[in-house]
């Protein structure tokens, strides 16, 4: 089978993000904490995300993009860094906001494993 020698870097990123969240949701290998529903992600935001399932893609996000999988040993603040934004002070200039701090920071090997996994299911796929 052709799937075992496909990596997260081999196929699109999207595409993977979509499937290695929908694999997160189905597998109960992470459990949503009973606030995700009202909490905001940032302080620069006004409302929570719209999307039921928006815990999951985060994850799926921060597990791919140069985050932990291509580029590992990145902290807390650098998480916090990559996801703040502009808040807007009202008649003052925006300024620059760090994000909440991120719920994880590491991927153990099985992670990987997972990872590749679900890269090989969506290269055999396409």
């Amino acid at each position: 089978m052709e799937a075992t020698g496909k990596t997260v870097k081999d196929v699109s990123p999207h595409e993977f993000v979509k499937a290695y969240a929908a694999h997160l949701k189905r597998s109960g290998k992470m459990e949503l904490p009973h606030w995700t529903d009202i909490v905001k992600t940032a302080t620069f935001k006004e409302l929570a995300p719209y999307d039921p399932d928006w815990y999951y893609i985060r994850a799926a996000l921060m597990a791919r993009k140069r985050k932990l999988y291509l580029r590992g040993g990145l902290g807390v603040g650098a998480f916090k860094r990559i996801y703040g934004g502009s808040k807007r002070n009202g008649s003052r200039p925006p300024t620059f906001v760090k994000a909440a701090a991120p719920f994880f920071n590491m991927i153990t090997s099985s992670g990987r494993t997972d990872l590749d996994q679900v890269a090989g299911r969506i290269a055999v796929a396409a």
